[in-house]
């Protein structure tokens, strides 16, 4: 089992980092960890959500997230708890001025393809996903950091992210574009060489003068501020494998969410990451596992047979029969998992009869994963 406290108290774990595919509980699992960890074991909690759905906000009594922390207030203990949500462009924008001077900073917020890659360029969510990580790890400010990933194998792109950002950037097609830059503003198609002449014609064609002006021009600017985006995003992914990290797979017993779990843990493994455990959430119990779903039903039945004064107890054992078939199927999917990975420690979190939206639903889902039952 999952021991979920040992975890969250030991001083040497300075990062949570909840992964697992869409729909599980992921957030939720996240703020609870965050809320349990400054809660009980008195730590200076902030987690970080990069998917941008609202649950975190309301489930934490926030009207809004942003890019910087914010307190959540009602807490118990002598912890603090602070959220945020990332802000890609803004997170961009930070690195840039921070790294950058305010004239060459200027210039690279004004430049078309700066604007659109800061925006929605692949990959750029996750890489500055692992600056901002970097940012808050770098400070004394916080005890413990709880990264809540984006949904779907996505979750680990920020693990590539930072090297496939920076294939892109140092690629030999970009260093060609940055050739007139360097040689004083010549135009952009001025004939260096020949073959250079007939590559440039071919890329305006496909890519248009303007947007090769633009990336060459952005290229050009940062090309001063790039070597510490890649020497940082190094830094960060051996922060992940360190054992001050902790990553925790999120899923629910269905098979489709633990596939992707075992998809994770698998990754995880590759490269190396500090796998803490499964988190297994929605998971049905019964109160009478004694009692079998062939037992349960063929009791309902007789009972409809021979007694029909007796119509709500049936209706029961019938309700009774159908959990345990679903306590079965779960179960059968759950140990798929655990007999692939026999390794890795299992915490299992009940269904909630509702949907949690408070401090005292994170509560009782933290004390849920703290609980050693199976």
């Amino acid at each position: 089992m999952l021991d979920v406290d040992a975890l969250l108290a030991d001083p040497g774990v300075r990062i949570v980092v909840c992964c697992g595919s869409g729909g599980v509980g992921k957030t939720t699992t996240a703020a609870a960890l965050a809320l349990r960890a400054a809660e009980k074991h008195g730590r200076r909690t902030v987690v970080l959500t990069i998917d941008p759905a609202r649950r975190l906000a309301q489930s934490l009594g926030l009207t809004e997230l942003d890019n910087t922390p914010r307190p959540v207030e009602g807490l118990a203990g002598d912890g603090e708890l602070h959220a945020m949500m990332l802000d890609m462009k803004r997170t961009f924008d930070e690195v840039v001025l921070t790294h950058t001077a305010p004239e060459r900073a200027k210039e690279i917020f004004a430049n078309p393809f700066y604007q659109a890659m800061s925006s929605t360029f692949s990959g750029t969510q996750e890489y500055m996903a692992m600056e901002k990580l970097s940012q808050l790890r770098s400070t004394d400010r916080w005890d413990l950091i709880v990264v809540d990933t984006p949904p779907s194998r996505s979750a680990l792109d920020f693990l590539d992210a930072p090297a496939r950002l920076g294939r892109f950037l140092d690629g030999k097609m970009l260093r060609l574009l940055m050739v007139p830059a360097r040689a004083g503003g010549k135009s952009m198609f001025n004939l260096v060489t020949a073959s250079f002449g007939v590559f440039s014609k071919a890329v305006q064609r496909i890519l248009g003068a303007q947007l090769l002006s633009d990336l060459s021009g952005f290229v050009s600017a940062l090309d001063s501020t790039f070597g510490g985006f890649r020497e940082r995003a190094d830094r960060t992914y051996r922060v992940l494998q360190d054992p001050q990290t902790a990553f925790l797979v999120v899923a629910a017993p269905e098979p489709d969410a633990v596939r992707e779990a075992a998809y994770f843990a698998e990754r995880l493994g590759a490269e190396r990451m500090p796998l803490a455990g499964l988190v297994l959430n929605r998971v049905h119990r019964s109160e009478l596992p004694e009692l079998s779903a062939a037992d349960s039903a063929e009791a309902a039945e007789k009972l409809t047979a021979e007694h029909a004064e007796h119509t709500l107890t049936a209706q029961a054992l019938e309700v009774h029969a159908l959990l345990m078939r679903q306590v079965a199927r779960e179960s059968e999917v759950s140990t798929g998992f655990t007999d692939e990975f026999p390794h890795v420690p299992v915490a299992y979190v009940p269904a909630q009869p509702t949907d949690v939206h408070d401090l005292a639903g994170l509560r009782e889902i933290g004390g849920a994963l703290a609980a050693p039952t199976a």
